[in-house]
C-alpha cells in the first residue's frame, strides 16, 4: 500500500501548511507523461522516508485552488514544506537521488 497521501484544495491547509514534520509535494495531472516517470520514484521515497517526511501528491486538474495559490505553471513540481512554508522545489522529472538530496538537506 502506498505511503503517499492525496491531498486535495480541502485537505491541504490541515495535511501541509500545519504538518509538524516536512512535506514533500508532487503537483502532478493524469496526462503528463513526466509526472508518470516521477510518481513511483516519490512513492518509493514515501516509504522510505516514513516518519521523518509526509508525503503526497496533488492532482492540479481536480484541485486548481492549492495549484494556483503555489505558483504551479509547469509540471510534474515538487515542492518541500516546512513549518508550512515552502523552502525547496524541483520542477520537472528528476533522478530520485536529485529529490533525496534536497528533502535531507531540510531534514539536517
Amino acid at each position: 500500500m502506498s505511503k503517499t497521501k492525496e491531498l486535495t484544495d480541502s485537505n491541504f491547509a490541515e495535511e501541509v501548511e500545519k504538518s509538524d514534520t516536512p512535506v514533500l509535494v508532487d503537483f502532478w495531472a493524469e496526462w503528463c507523461g513526466p509526472c508518470r516517470m516521477v510518481g513511483p520514484v516519490v512513492d518509493e521515497i514515501a516509504g522510505e522516508y516514513e516518519g521523518k517526511v509526509k508525503v503526497g501528491k496533488v492532482n492540479v486538474d481536480i484541485n486548481p485552488q492549492v495549484s494556483v495559490k503555489y505558483g504551479i505553471r509547469s509540471i510534474p513540481a515538487l515542492l518541500i514544506f516546512k513549518n508550512g512554508e515552502v523552502v525547496d522545489q524541483i520542477i520537472g522529472a528528476v533522478p530520485k537521488t536529485h529529490i533525496t538530496k534536497q528533502l535531507d538537506a531540510q531534514l539536517s
